[in-house]
């Protein structure tokens, strides 16, 4: 279960900034890119961190970390639909 996680938060990650590409070159495009990829790749990076946690703390730290950025990933994702800035067909696989 550990590795199959590692592996979709990867995948996830990866299409988070493949997405952006699709948004347009605006300056609220853009700054949804910069904080979509941003917050997609620290769900990657803090799952993997959970790996080699020194103490229960620790990991707990990390986890936590997961939760908040996978939910503010999910946040830009949104509000790119709310401002008609990506179509819906585009996430579905999300």
């Amino acid at each position: 279960m550990k590795e199959q996680l590692k592996s979709r938060t990867k995948i996830f990650a990866n299409n988070c900034v493949k997405i952006t590409g699709l948004l347009p070159n605006t300056y609220l495009a853009n700054h949804i890119k910069g904080q979509l990829i941003r917050s997609s790749t620290s769900v990657a990076t803090n799952y993997r961190a959970t790996f080699i946690a020194q103490s229960k703390a620790s990991f707990v730290s990390k986890i936590s970390i997961v939760i908040e950025e996978i939910d503010e990933s999910n946040f830009w994702l949104e509000f790119a639909l709310d401002e008609n800035l990506i179509q819906n067909k585009n996430l579905e696989f999300l």
